[in-house]
């Protein structure tokens, strides 16, 4: 034995090296699993390294300024100064290729907004409630103007990490805004003080039943238990994987998430495609009126946009008996996710622009326009798409990865892998101790404040008051060639109904403004 030790302990470092070689080299030629490493030992690991560091090499790296999706490096940068209330401009004019497909132009007034020494934003440059109220028209009994027209989009907790949505939560009190909660249930984490939209889908997480199916008795004591829930959004699909259901493997269900979903430790539980309350659009809305009744509260429904037969049936319904949503969130085809296959991704559903535009054309065709709410959700964040998104008829966006970004999201881009490095998109303890919810939050409302800050400039800039006064000829887009930029209103074929509008002080002394009701 002693001499096998002094034998090893005689070996040269660098033989140590060689033996080491060697041994992967035997490994990769006798293993089948990959090619590469078999016929080519040792270099073909290479191969794999610079695959798996990849992305990062052409996100810092290769890629240009404007090269990188879904979010660019210029847009990720401006969310990031802005949350920071760092410097968030550019100098030496715009590199952005003004004259590409889809590029936003906005119309400026020769004479700007006028702001009185009394208006609100003379003190207050980033106020900007809704122009419309949640619930108003069909006489819920507990309305609700929201105080922001830019709000947290769904995301659940379980997808988010806990002290991501306890920073989401605390943010959106300081910004005024609400936070939607996303299908995985009301956590302790979104109880910090912020206004909140609970959102539901097939799994019915929060108000689930034993047998999987909705339980209004659970909604009912969700609500009263709860008073900062303002409102109720049914999910019907969402943009990145609409019509496709999921699957929450056992493993990953924690005591905590199992007590939030109500489903049982250990156990895979099925979010399957249709929903089990409803199976038309009738029951939906019988279901919508009765979540209502039994609540007070708005009631909503979320959807990406794909054909538009059960949609006409729905308006038709509203028409008939004056019952359905009282708002609509549109979700685009770029919407994000922590996963879905591309194919779900890349190709089902219309992008937002295309989507909603049909949508609100056809609601508007029946009357409909001025009692729903519409909300837009995907890749919305910015001032200038906000805009647009207004001058189509949205009345409020809601946004997801741009909030994430503000409180540290880096575009990894493995949300699906529980390796967030930024610990918002993780379970992990470790991952998650870098955010700390006091700093993050603070950030998500800047970037709040700065985006409506800069939204009112904007706004003030085309000659209006409110976001809501814009008309689909105030903005142009660049769709081809020939024909360099079209309006809105010829871009996609009809007027936006007129929002009634008395003044931004006539919005801030409502009394349903921020669920004060």
């Amino acid at each position: 034995m002693d001499t096998f030790i002094n034998l090893i302990s005689n070996i040269s470092w660098w033989l140590w090296i060689i033996i080491a070689l060697v041994l992967v080299a035997v490994r990769d030629i006798f293993q089948k699993k990959h090619t590469i490493s078999h016929n080519f030992p040792i270099v073909g690991h290479f191969r794999y390294i610079l695959e798996k560091i990849g992305p990062e090499l052409r996100q810092y790296l290769v890629a240009n300024n404007r090269e990188e999706l879904p979010f660019n490096r210029i847009e990720r940068g401006w969310i990031y100064a802005s949350a920071k209330k760092e410097n968030n401009y550019e100098g030496f004019g715009t590199d952005r290729d003004i004259y590409a497909h889809q590029h936003i132009f906005i119309n400026n007034a020769m004479m700007p907004y006028k702001v009185a020494d009394s208006h609100p934003h003379a003190t207050d440059k980033s106020f900007l409630p809704c122009a419309k109220v949640m619930g108003e028209h069909s006489k819920r009994k507990k309305p609700f103007r929201p105080g922001s027209i830019i709000n947290v989009s769904a995301m659940s907790f379980g997808s988010l990490s806990a002290k991501a949505v306890e920073s989401l939560n605390k943010g959106v009190k300081i910004a005024g805004a609400y936070h939607n909660t996303g299908e995985g249930g009301l956590s302790p984490y979104h109880s910090h003080g912020g206004d909140v939209v609970f959102h539901f889908g097939t799994g019915y997480f929060g108000v689930r039943a034993k047998d999987g199916g909705f339980s209004m008795e659970k909604m009912v004591k969700l609500v009263e238990d709860n008073p900062f829930v303002r409102a109720i959004e049914v999910k019907l699909s969402q943009g990145a994987k609409p019509g496709k259901g999921g699957v929450l493997p056992g493993a990953k269900i924690t005591p905590e998430i199992a007590k939030i979903r109500g489903v049982e430790v250990g156990k895979d539980v099925l979010s399957p495609p249709n929903h089990k309350a409803f199976s038309n659009v009738p029951e939906l809305v019988d279901f919508i009126e009765a979540i209502a009744e039994k609540t007070g509260l708005p009631v909503g429904i979320k959807a990406a946009i794909g054909k538009l037969e059960q949609w006409e049936e729905l308006a038709d319904i509203m028409v008939k008996t004056g019952k359905g949503p009282d708002f609509i969130t549109v979700d685009g085809g770029e919407g994000g996710t922590g996963a879905a296959p591309p194919s779900f991704a890349d190709h089902v559903s219309l992008p937002w622009v295309y989507g909603f535009g049909d949508l609100y054309k056809l609601f508007q065709s029946k009357g409909l326009s001025e009692r729903i709410v519409f909300i837009g959700s995907g890749k919305l964040g910015f001032p200038a798409k906000a805009a647009m998104a207004f001058a189509m008829g949205a009345d409020c966006i809601n946004v997801a990865r741009e909030a994430m970004m503000s409180i540290g999201c880096i575009q990894a881009q493995v949300c699906h892998t529980n390796t967030c490095p930024s610990g918002v998109a993780t379970q992990s303890k470790w991952l998650q101790n870098g955010i700390d919810p006091t700093l993050k939050s603070e950030r998500l409302a800047q970037y709040f404040s700065t985006f409506r800050k800069e939204f009112v400039e904007i706004t003030h800039a085309a000659g209006y008051e409110h976001p809501c006064e814009f008309k689909m000829t105030d903005i142009e887009v660049n769709v081809d060639d020939h024909n360099l930029s079209k309006e809105l209103d010829s871009t996609y074929g009809y007027t936006k109904t007129v929002v009634p509008f008395n003044g931004i002080q006539s919005l801030k002394d409502c009394k349903y403004l921020g669920g004060k009701a």
